[in-house]
């Protein structure tokens, strides 16, 4: 689980929208958006190469 302060100051790198936290993803919450983050031992891994896009 990602800490509440941390993922407050988080934004997604392609689109600069808030991220919201579901498992062991981060997802941008930006409708035309919607990339989806690891994290990965509890670091969040803020790429836009290592993320899948919406609907996978």
């Amino acid at each position: 689980m990602i800490d509440k302060e941390l993922l407050e100051i988080l934004a997604c790198p392609a689109c600069k929208a808030p991220v919201r936290q579901e498992g062991d993803r981060l997802i941008c919450t930006a409708p035309g958006c919607g990339l989806r983050y690891p994290v990965r031992e509890g670091i969040p891994v803020m790429l836009v190469e290592e993320a899948e896009k919406p609907g996978k």
